[in-house]
């Protein structure tokens, strides 16, 4: 997959191009679902599968004091965008400048002119342009005019939910991993890196890795069962979220504590991804330490019959 920064990077014979423009947070079942029609209508048609999303967050530069939090940060996004098998993503800077371009200029310019667009597929809600002002009728104005295809998706809904990103950034937020799952149709995960001091870049023998400060969505505070990847190799994990308030003074941290675990190497630069499965319990600030010890005794329980439980069903 071609990754464009600018529309300066496009080539001149770019396209024709079968499009979606969106900010594809989480990557979601929706997303997916409209994606893999582009692919099948590009190889169909021998035209180029694209996406069109924005760095950063149109909402980070629209409403600086909004908290958003992203499901997948950059990179995550395009690699979840590669895995649906696009051509190219055109990854446009969201600038002043660019928030202030007219739904028409944006659809003159960028997809008619620079992409060549033949189709756009776009959701039911979808908006652009300057405040907004464009909607999926406006867009089809302008491809009768520029001689392109609208193709509009109604709400997805599974069980009774909204699949959208505004929808599965609230459920992680509460906690409620396992819903956001079905949305996402994956495992919601956090990628970084692990925090400092501990011997990092030598012989790592604790079973309990702290990540490095992250900015992005984690769940709502609280002991969760997980799975913990480091570098190449996957563990059984307990992790709590949160700010540790046994331990005095309340400091925010994602400690995860391997359940299968081995003395491994661990640098600065290792990557350690964490997989929320499911919600264990809220955070509890113990009488003791001994107590805290206790607790994560019954967590450690409850997660190695959950385990269990995941590879009997698998194996059956």
């Amino acid at each position: 997959m071609r990754i464009f920064h600018k529309l300066d990077e496009l080539p001149g014979d770019f396209g024709p191009t079968i499009l979606s423009v969106g900010n594809f947070d989480g990557v979601h079942c929706a997303h997916r679902h409209v994606l893999d029609e582009i692919v099948r209508r590009a190889r169909q048609q021998n035209a180029k599968a694209v996406a069109v999303t924005f760095e950063p967050h149109p909402i980070r530069i629209l409403r600086p004091d909004s908290p958003l939090r992203l499901i997948t940060p950059t990179p995550e996004k395009l690699r979840l965008l590669e895995a649906c098998g696009l051509d190219a993503v055109l990854l446009l800077p969201f600038t002043r400048d660019l928030s202030l371009m007219t739904p028409h200029q944006f659809a003159h310019e960028i997809l008619h002119r620079r992409l060549h667009a033949r189709e756009v597929h776009e959701g039911y809600n979808f908006h652009f342009g300057h405040k907004a002002a464009g909607t999926v009728e406006i867009l089809r104005q302008f491809g009768e005019q520029m001689g392109f295809e609208v193709c509009i998706y109604p709400e997805m809904a599974l069980r009774g939910e909204p699949v959208s990103s505004s929808h599965i950034r609230k459920l992680i937020a509460e906690g409620r991993v396992s819903r956001a799952r079905h949305l996402l149709g994956r495992v919601f995960a956090v990628l970084s890196t692990p925090g400092r001091g501990r011997g990092l870049g030598s012989r790592y023998t604790v079973p309990t890795i702290n990540l490095s400060r992250y900015e992005e969505l984690v769940p709502r505070d609280g002991v969760y069962i997980t799975q913990t990847r480091v570098a190449s190799e996957c563990f059984d994990s307990v992790t709590n979220v949160g700010n540790r308030p046994t331990f005095g003074p309340e400091s925010f941290a994602v400690e995860t504590h391997l359940l299968n675990f081995h003395p491994l190497e661990l640098a600065p630069e290792t990557e350690v991804e964490i997989f929320f499965l499911t919600r264990l319990r809220d955070e509890i600030k113990f009488p003791s330490v001994e107590a805290l010890k206790a607790q994560i005794g019954r967590d450690v329980g409850k997660a190695k019959r959950c385990f269990r439980a995941l590879r009997q069903n698998a194996g059956a």
